[in-house]
């Protein structure tokens, strides 16, 4: 016996785990691939037109998830509501006429321009080509030029190299003018123009894609006082194609001066005579948007007033544009559906153990979050306006995405057995340690750290609405199963969802959840924001 006893407990040592607890178990045991199934079925179906934020299909999710809440007996905790509103302002930036040398050029198909700006009118008979627009020590595209108030046309990809060499670095590794996003644009406009046509290769892609889209609009969060005028220049994205028809009367194409400029390292700035015309406006417009807010109390009266928060986002992309080919329907069943299917059935799992007796001693809040895909536009309203307060909020769960094999895993598909887990420890070693004895313990898949870093070149850490919680100082986790061919396109679909995978994967959660809510104390909070 007790040779028994020595061995189970070195056996602990070596894996990490910890004793199981029973309880535990048999309510983590009612996460099953087969009610997740049922309701990502629902949530992912064509009905919900992919659940696009301000749109019909949102706002079906969005009663369907409340419709779930209250069903489970939690609690609508915003004035006997489970919908928190969070008010959206929908601004989209019109261009009503764009002409060059007496052709029109239409926004979306020959050019695409974004942002605000209030409304305008610009004309002029000459440009300005500044090449890359660079203003570096050994090469400056603006030395001795003056473009305030000018139109000018900008190369924005790429600098000067010949034979493998940047003229910039004066080695093969490109400069921080290319690597660095925005700066050039950041730099141009702080000479202040009066229009900027920006020509990257890139350009007749982006249109192909995603050109019907725009214009559509762009949807932040509606503040108290009025917007500030934008008193910076347009930019207007245009094709290699629209960038020679400006040049026409220098006698060179786009190409030709752009080779011009690598070949001899040199500037070709030149002030070009073309007719150039345009007339803008921003059109603004009230949107309606909902975060989906469950309560369930705890049950201990010492610690019942701190709170855990697991978060998921109900909302998708939508439709593709009116006219398109084939399926249009963006469903999302990953994105986030299975998050959102997720915390339904973590939700359960703690209800069915209260009504049993086995309520959780802390608080849990459920938040379904909007406007994530706009910009975690639900997430940001909620921390700034939060139902609870954030000093009393012990951590943010955050579920994004676990119903697939990410891109790192097709190898081993049959095989997979793994979450990534994003920002557990940046706030709290704590957090980090909860999470893996519950893995160690009960769920026993491998914690991937790959993107578990602020720097890492996705910036998946700043990417779901967990970061909106970080950066009040809130702990938080987030799981997430790495993008995929299907991220953001139509066939995400509920057929490619792995549902064994995704129950075991909300097991953890809800593991983690478990130890959080009952544990004496609440994770310190000993890392940087």
């Amino acid at each position: 016996m007790r040779k028994t006893i020595l061995l189970l407990a070195l056996t602990a040592l070596l894996t990490g785990a910890y004793a199981q607890d029973r309880t535990a178990m048999k309510y983590a045991q009612s996460i099953t691939p087969e009610l997740a199934r049922k309701h990502l079925s629902i949530l992912a179906s064509d009905e919900f037109e992919g659940r696009e934020t301000g749109k019909p299909g949102a706002d079906k999710a969005a009663h369907y998830v409340a419709d779930e809440f209250k069903k489970l007996g939690l609690q609508p905790p915003v004035n006997g509501s489970y919908f928190f509103d969070v008010p959206l302002v929908e601004n989209a930036f019109k261009v009503n006429s764009f002409i060059v040398n007496g052709t029109p050029y239409t926004n979306g198909k020959e050019f695409y321009a974004t942002g605000s700006a209030t409304a305008g009118t610009i004309s002029a008979n000459e440009i300005v080509f500044i090449g890359y627009g660079i203003g570096a020590d050994n090469y400056d595209d603006l030395k001795g030029t003056d473009i305030t108030g000018k139109v000018v046309l900008i190369i924005t990809d790429g600098e000067p190299f010949a034979n493998g060499i940047s003229k910039i670095t004066g080695t093969a590794t490109r400069s921080a003018w290319t690597t660095e996003r925005g700066k050039r644009i950041q730099f141009i406009m702080s000479k202040n123009p009066k229009l900027v046509l920006a020509v990257a290769s890139n350009v007749a892609a982006n249109l192909k894609r995603f050109g019907s889209q725009i214009g559509a609009g762009r949807l932040s969060i509606k503040k108290d006082a009025p917007a500030t005028p934008r008193t910076q220049a347009v930019v207007f994205n245009i094709t290699p194609e629209l960038a020679t028809a400006l040049l026409k009367n220098s006698g060179n194409t786009y190409e030709q001066l752009r080779s011009a400029i690598d070949e001899s390292g040199e500037p070709k700035t030149q002030v070009v005579k073309a007719a150039v015309s345009t007339s803008y406006a921003t059109e603004t417009r009230d949107v309606k948007a909902v975060d989906v807010v469950g309560f369930l109390p705890g049950s201990d009266p010492k610690l019942k007033d701190e709170v855990l928060v697991i978060s998921a986002h109900y909302d998708h992309i939508g439709l593709l544009p009116e006219g398109t080919k084939g399926d249009r329907v963006n469903n999302g069943a990953d994105d986030d559906g299975s998050g959102t299917t997720g915390i339904l059935e973590i939700a359960k799992a703690f209800t069915q153990a209260k009504k049993e007796g086995h309520g959780p001693r802390r608080s849990i809040l459920f938040l379904g979050n909007v406007g994530e895909e706009k910009g975690l536009l639900g997430s940001e309203y909620y921390t700034d306006h939060p139902v609870i307060p954030l000093a009393n909020t012990i951590a943010d769960l955050n579920i994004d995405m676990i119903g697939r094999i990410g891109n790192e895993y097709t190898g081993k598909a049959d095989s997979a057995n793994y979450v990534y887990v994003i920002g557990s420890s940046m706030l709290s070693t704590d957090l980090h340690k909860v999470n893996e004895q519950a893995n160690n313990t009960y769920t026993r898949l491998d914690l991937d750290y790959k993107y578990d870093d602020p720097n890492d070149p996705n910036r998946f850490y700043y990417r779901s609405d967990h970061y909106n919680f970080a950066k009040h100082g809130v702990p938080i986790i987030f799981y997430f199963n790495g993008v995929h061919p299907d991220y953001h396109q139509v066939g995400d679909e509920v057929s490619k969802i792995n549902f064994p995978l995704l129950a075991k994967r909300a097991q953890l959660v809800f593991y983690t959840a478990w130890n959080l809510v009952n544990a004496n104390t609440r994770p310190v909070v000993d890392g940087k924001k």
